[in-house]
């Protein structure tokens, strides 16, 4: 009985403390504004020079666009790559993190099938918001608007992280134009984040505090890996200190309508992933995906997408042969 008590005590100070700290952090941030926005021209100017260096390692897009839709324009590049008369894929990148995110990807993805890449809405990035995104059928609207305006009828999506979440959000509510989804350590899917990640990110998404305290949820998401002065990771960083995010917390996806969802899915999850219980997240998958491949990469951190790039490529080409679009 003591032991409980003690548990259920420490479980109202951890929520009690979690309260404060979304309160805080929101009042810290709260601008009056309602869309995601550089905090100055030149705090803009900065992030993009981050990105302009960390894109140099990526090829040359075949095409740029930028797509209009009904919450703001969204950056979309094209590159070209093998079986172009096939669904090509689309990726979708992680929290303040747009498209050189994929660097060590897109080789490996690009020797299966021409890519695009997004730029999230509401995001760093070239996207530009202009409507509040304030529930979860915006953020599928905005993005089925950018696949309804490609040549493609079909594409395969692949997220990553908060874009995992983005992707089968997407599938729950528009499937139309979706030939398969692909998650790559998702959050907010098959679970919540843990309480650990959830506190370690509030004081990071404070752009005033120590640039130390971001680096240091980064790196820690990374399984420890240093971050300073890398190009992503300076990405990131800059990301993280200028931009003004104007996004909700995503509500975890309902079990049901993943249940329902008639697309074949791959899940790939990092064994030692600190944003979640990787192993809880798996057997939810499982049991609730009618068309799942589920895949945990023991060893692992969130940063699996440069940790494993060669066996994500792989694994992602024997699903999409078993899929056959």
């Amino acid at each position: 009985m003591k032991r409980l008590r003690r548990w259920l005590v420490r479980g109202v100070l951890v929520v009690g403390a979690l309260a404060i700290l979304i309160a805080l952090a929101g009042w810290w941030l709260d601008d009056g504004t309602t869309v995601g926005h550089y905090a100055s021209p030149g705090d803009r100017d900065r992030f993009m020079a981050t990105y302009a260096t960390a894109m140099r390692a990526l090829p040359a897009p075949q095409r740029t666009r930028d797509i209009r839709t009904s919450f703001g324009t969204v950056r979309v590049y094209r590159f070209a790559g093998a079986h172009d008369d096939r669904a090509p894929l689309l990726l979708l990148p992680g929290r303040a993190a747009p498209t050189p995110v994929w660097a060590d990807n897109l080789p490996g993805f690009l020797a299966l099938r021409s890519v695009y890449t997004v730029d999230l809405l509401g995001e760093p990035g070239y996207s530009v918001q202009e409507r509040p995104l304030a529930t979860d059928d915006d953020q599928a609207a905005w993005l089925h608007e950018v696949l309804a305006a490609l040549p493609e009828p079909k594409v395969h999506v692949v997220g990553l992280s908060i874009g995992g979440w983005t992707a089968m959000n997407l599938a729950v509510h528009r499937p139309e134009r979706i030939a398969s989804v692909t998650l790559i350590e998702p959050v907010f899917v098959f679970g919540s984040m843990s309480i650990e990640a959830i506190v370690r990110s509030i004081p990071a998404s404070v752009p005033s505090f120590p640039r130390s305290w971001r680096d240091g949820f980064n790196s820690w998401t990374a399984g420890g890996a240093p971050v300073e002065h890398e190009p992503v990771g300076e990405m990131i960083e800059a990301g993280m200190q200028t931009y003004r995010l104007k996004l909700p917390i995503p509500s975890v996806i309902d079990p049901q309508r993943i249940a329902a969802l008639d697309v074949p899915t791959l899940v790939i999850l990092a064994g030692a992933s600190p944003m979640h219980d990787a192993a809880a997240a798996a057997e939810v998958a499982r049991r609730t995906l009618k068309h799942g491949t589920v895949k945990v990469y023991p060893g692992t951190s969130h940063a699996i997408n440069g940790e494993r790039p060669a066996e994500i490529a792989a694994d992602l080409a024997a699903f999409l042969d078993r899929t056959g679009a």
